[in-house]
């Protein structure tokens, strides 16, 4: 297990969806809940999300709290193609706080003359993310918050990666249509999932912070 301290936050329905069926998603949780978030990243090293958040949401995925920290956590898209925008919020805030591809190869010349840093995790197809884990503890990040998506979420549960839920649930209901917060994990028996404890439990106005730890097996 690497040095690397890895939360999972999931912001969801109480039946566990991120957004309907077209891919709405603004928004399930409260604006307190979202503050809330904005806590979680201050205390991180950095932020971690799939390239399909970027194209989707457009996010900043800087730390908002108020007064500011004294220190923006690292934004790291897993990104194989080098796909992010160069118009995207990401990579016009790269004097706000540092941003970071991690390809799996692809050529990404052009972001990093606009200033992001490459990072090389795959084997020329997807992200390899215990690469991305081993490299970020190189260059000396020490805590990630994984925000999303769903399949980037499940390749971290799937390989041992994830120590911490940090798990917002909004009093709503979306179905069985709405897209889960978690991907396929490839499970064919309930002793092969992944146990969790739950440590914390957080009112905020309607909505629940759940925090949970990852019960070693």
């Amino acid at each position: 297990m690497s040095g690397v301290r890895i939360t999972l936050k999931l912001a969801t329905s109480l039946d566990g969806r991120i957004a309907l069926a077209d891919g709405t998603s603004q928004w399930i949780t409260s604006s307190a809940s979202r503050a809330r978030a904005h806590d979680l990243r201050a205390a991180h090293d950095a932020i971690l999300v799939g390239v399909g958040t970027v194209l989707a949401d457009d996010p900043l995925l800087t730390a908002r709290t108020i007064p500011l920290p004294a220190r923006q956590p690292v934004r790291i898209v897993a990104d194989s193609q080098a796909r992010t925008p160069l118009q995207s919020k990401l990579m016009t805030s790269v004097n706000i706080a540092p941003v970071i591809l991690a390809t799996a190869g692809a050529a990404a010349e052009r972001h990093a003359e606009a200033g992001a840093g490459i990072w090389r995790c795959g084997n020329g197809i997807r992200v390899n993310v215990r690469d991305l884990v081993r490299r970020a503890e190189a260059e000396g990040l020490r805590t990630i918050l994984v925000e999303g998506g769903s399949q980037l979420a499940a390749s971290f549960v799937r390989e041992g990666l994830v120590h911490e839920l940090a798990w917002f649930r909004a009093p709503l209901l979306i179905g069985g249509e709405g897209l889960p917060a978690v991907g396929g994990l490839g499970l064919t028996d309930l002793a092969s999932a992944t146990r969790w404890r739950p440590v914390a439990t957080e009112r905020i106005g309607d909505d629940v912070l759940d925090t949970y730890v990852r019960v070693e097996q």
